[in-house]
């Protein structure tokens, strides 16, 4: 599970993370929604030991984010924000890469990466430099080195950006058959995904959280988010502008 408590993050004199606390169970997947800047990758990058806490404190699986960093990050799959790097090497010798660096045997490896390829269809593309492949297959990559060593929970920034309406909609079906027993925190733009993958969502304005609500109580009659989100991310009508 993940769990959070008042955590803060500022660059250069500016609060990214206004003391945010969170608590994300098992079977959960719960939706990071917000406009940009409002420090939803900062708070994930903070989860997944990418970054230092300038205050407060987190826990993956029982393990303190600052104090046992690896042994909590060895619980995760994080996929970060507009994934990029490795432009040389094939999406084989990307995935053994990483599956490598997690200790695992050569027999556990081509088992783990024959799994993930056909987890997210990456079979046509196995064999290709990174450097050569469009935007949306080269985030399916990462999407796969966050799922290989099949981890408990997992942490996604954006997981569809760059991919077409068919891929979004596997990434979407394969998120959610593999949550029942993983806990999955995923940031998206875009509200209808939220509303079909996620249980719970949670909100945030300039670093704060402004609602924590089950999906259903944040839809309105046509089961939207969209007038629901439209008020709690109006500054000017917001207690954030007091």
């Amino acid at each position: 599970m993940i769990e959070a408590f008042n955590l803060e993050k500022n660059f250069s004199g500016i609060t990214a993370v206004n003391k945010v606390s969170l608590k994300i169970n098992e079977g959960d997947i719960v939706g990071f929604l917000g406009p940009n800047g409002a420090g939803k990758s900062t708070t994930m990058r903070l989860l997944s030991g990418f970054l230092s806490l300038d205050g407060g404190s987190a826990k993956i699986c029982g393990y303190d984010v600052a104090k046992d960093r690896l042994k909590a990050q060895s619980c995760i799959g994080y996929l970060p924000e507009a994934a990029n790097g490795f432009p040389h090497l094939t999406a084989k010798e990307f995935l053994t890469y990483c599956i490598e660096c997690r200790g695992s045997s050569n027999q556990k490896v081509s088992n783990a990466i024959n799994h993930v390829v056909d987890l997210v269809g990456l079979k046509t593309a196995l064999n290709k430099k990174m450097l050569s492949l469009s935007k949306g297959w080269r985030q399916r990559i990462w999407l796969a080195q966050a799922l290989i060593h099949d981890p408990p929970v997992l942490i996604l920034d954006e997981p569809t950006d760059g991919l077409d309406p068919n891929q979004k909609d596997h990434i979407r079906h394969l998120i959610k058959s593999i949550a029942k027993n993983k806990t999955i925190i995923l940031s998206t733009h875009i509200l209808e995904e939220a509303e079909q993958i996620c249980n719970r969502g949670i909100v945030l304005v300039q670093g704060k959280v402004v609602s924590d609500k089950l999906i259903t109580d944040l839809t309105d009659d046509q089961g939207r988010i969209s007038s629901v989100f439209r008020k709690l991310t109006d500054i000017k009508n917001s207690y954030l502008a007091e």
